[in-house]
């Protein structure tokens, strides 16, 4: 009996799991106009979620091309990213400029943020918008399963050696010029109509 449930159990749960939909790995935030934005992203980049996370943080409404310029200038060390929430790690004059002290050069993290940035940039090109608008509408990065490996202590001991990958996505958008209003003409007031018919009358009456 209990075998003929279990096997009745088993092929139900089957049967539920073959009727759910495929998980959609959908993007944290949705553009307005789906048709003036770019979209890149990445799963699982080898490359710490702390680095990346301050990173990504930096460029968040930048324009294209000067995040390109920036993301140069760290890599030969002229400029800095800030690192205002993962703090604890050195001091540089080059952070100031953001208002802070504390700040660093992830060379991996910027590389994979540059290459995820061209992509965009490709993408965007091939939906024919004009890529000296484009900025920086959405970025993030997230925490990606931890990937397990093993360091050999002393005394036969073994301890876990994790790395941190991320998955990072970004949206970018066309900046449109902002379109001023058609100025209000002024529509003759009712009082004014009549006074003007009036007028018009009297001269009529006059020239009889």
């Amino acid at each position: 009996i209990r075998d003929s449930i279990n096997a009745e159990y088993m092929g139900s749960a089957v049967s539920c799991k073959s009727r759910l939909p495929p998980m959609v790995k959908r993007y944290a935030r949705e553009p307005r106009v789906p048709a003036k934005t770019a979209k890149a992203r990445g799963f699982d980049i080898r490359t710490h979620f702390r680095n990346t996370r301050e990173t990504v943080r930096v460029i968040k409404g930048m324009n294209v091309k000067i995040a390109n310029r920036y993301f140069r200038d760290v890599l030969s060390h002229k400029r800095c990213i800030p690192f205002r929430r993962q703090s604890g790690c050195g001091r540089t004059r080059q952070a100031k400029e953001w208002g802070t002290n504390q700040g660093r050069w992830p060379r991996k993290s910027v590389e994979a943020v540059l290459a995820l940035l061209k992509n965009a940039t490709a993408n965007a090109e091939a939906k024919g918008i004009d890529t000296k608008t484009l900025y920086i509408s959405h970025i993030q990065a997230n925490r990606a399963q931890k990937q397990r490996r093993r360091t050999y202590r002393a005394h036969g001991r073994i301890n876990p050696y994790m790395s941190s990958p991320c998955h990072i996505e970004l949206i970018l958008s066309s900046r449109v010029k902002p379109v001023k209003p058609p100025t209000k003409s002024k529509k003759p007031k009712k009082d004014e109509g009549k006074e003007k018919s009036k007028k018009k009358e009297t001269a009529k009456k006059e020239k009889k």
